[in-house]
């Protein structure tokens, strides 16, 4: 006659994608044979919020346009445990926030197996702009240009200038697209990792 065992699994804290919880002599009895093991593979499921990589967690850091300029005291987000995570970001004489750019909380990622120690939670800054058509008139925009800095060209303006139309929210992917150049498409790098690269003649 066929038994069935209440097997109490424990999954211990940092356990990740792969590890494996072995119960002993726990599959199927034979006659004359010494039961098997039962082994569970870990499976992580995707967070809504946090990416973890070993010990480590990241996420993302929305803030305003307003708050990357001139700094914010707040909660940014609510942790697995359940607290919230205040980060104060002092103006003026701090750092201005960039999109993509990172900041490390040391301690706030997931506990380490075996150990009192975590990992560090990573925030990638996204910067939310404001919707088209925030300023509502020319006072305002000389009032927000005022308070920001200049950006007056630093190269010589040349001689002959056109003022050319163009296309909003372009799609990366049309880049030579029909061509048969390898270059083609969304493969955008920055100028400064090609030092020393061939450059574009001037026409």
């Amino acid at each position: 006659m066929d038994g069935k065992n209440v097997v109490e699994l424990y999954i211990p804290r940092g356990a990740r994608q792969g590890d494996r919880i072995v119960i002993a002599n726990e599959a199927d009895q034979k006659p004359d044979q010494e039961p098997g093991d039962v082994i569970f593979v870990i499976v992580e499921t995707a967070h809504d919020v946090f990416d973890r990589a070993g010990a480590d967690l990241k996420a993302d850091l929305h803030i305003s346009l307003a708050e990357a300029l001139t700094g914010f005291n707040r909660v940014v987000l609510t942790h697995l445990d359940g607290r919230g995570i205040q980060l104060n970001i002092k103006q003026p004489e701090g750092k201005v926030l960039r999109p993509g750019q990172v900041l490390k909380v040391p301690g706030e990622g997931m506990p380490m197996k075996r150990s009192d120690a975590k990992g560090d939670l990573y925030l990638v800054v996204e910067i939310e702009f404001p919707e088209d058509g925030w300023l509502k008139d020319d006072a305002a925009i000389k009032r927000v240009r005022d308070v920001l800095p200049s950006s007056e060209p630093e190269e010589e303006v040349p001689e002959e200038i056109e003022e050319v139309d163009f296309e909003w929210d372009a799609d990366p992917e049309e880049f030579g697209a029909d061509s048969d150049d390898p270059r083609a498409g969304g493969e955008w790098e920055d100028d400064d990792d090609e030092a020393g690269g061939p450059q574009c003649a001037t026409q």
